[in-house]
């Protein structure tokens, strides 16, 4: 795993697939997500990495239940006792009282997700249920960072959500947004479940005022990213005309 720090108080945490962030308020951290099967501990030695203990991690924020995010949440729960958070929409499958809904793939994204699969762990692996979750909605505005507004973006899947600081100008997107290698090209997420309501989130994130902007896959636009996902929204989707509200 990779740790990279994006701001005195951010920490991007990269996994073979897909990441996670660590928000630092003094003493107090927020995980925003929580990677695959067998990430909690590699999650805690970041943590030890930072000064800090697990225990200083108050809760678990995710941005939607899919394996790459929310597999390693239950496991990271159990070392810290943070709760984790999950759209009332995805809860259900965080929780795996059932199986989520599988994306709708494009033709020429099922080469890339096969890829990416064989960096995840077999579907054999066991996963640890979180022993509490915390369904928040769309509005809704979390104790950490000033004040993180819980923003409702689905289409990636129905309980998407994005997390927006404007204390710090800074935005989570989950997989409504990510970059790309080699120029970190910004677009919409891939591997969605309706791509139409995901282009209109992708839309309302944009309209949001951001400095820094935090992808669930690739490098986060770190200056000027309101600009940056705007203008990607415009080159791939038409003008960005969403009200942030």
């Amino acid at each position: 795993m990779e740790i990279i720090e994006l701001l005195p108080e951010l920490s991007l945490l990269r996994f073979p697939v897909g990441q996670a962030y660590l928000w630092r308020d003094g003493d107090e951290l927020t995980l925003i997500d929580a990677g695959a099967i067998g990430a909690g501990a590699l999650i805690a030695e970041a943590v030890t990495g930072l000064g800090l203990h697990p225990r200083d991690v108050r809760r678990i924020v995710l941005t939607h239940f899919h394996e790459d995010h929310a597999g390693g949440a239950g496991e990271f729960a159990a070392l810290s006792g943070a709760p984790v958070l999950a759209h009332r929409l995805d809860a259900p499958f965080v929780r795996s009282e059932m199986p989520g809904p599988p994306p709708l793939f494009e033709d020429w994204e099922r080469p890339l997700h096969a890829e990416a699969a064989k960096l995840l762990p077999p579907p054999s692996a066991r996963r640890v249920l979180p022993a509490e979750v915390v369904e928040v909605s769309d509005g809704e505005v979390l104790d950490f960072g000033g004040g993180a507004r819980v923003v409702g973006a689905p289409g990636h899947t129905d309980g998407s959500i994005g997390l927006h600081l404007p204390e710090h100008g800074v935005l989570f997107t989950g997989d409504a947004v990510a970059s790309v290698p080699p120029d970190g090209r910004v677009l919409m997420g891939v591997f969605n479940l309706d791509r139409e309501r995901t282009v209109e989130s992708f839309r309302k994130l944009a309209a949001l005022d951001t400095e820094v902007a935090c992808f669930g896959h690739g490098d986060p636009v770190r200056r000027g990213a309101s600009a940056v996902l705007r203008a990607a929204v415009e080159r791939d989707h038409g003008a960005a005309s969403a009200s942030p509200e």
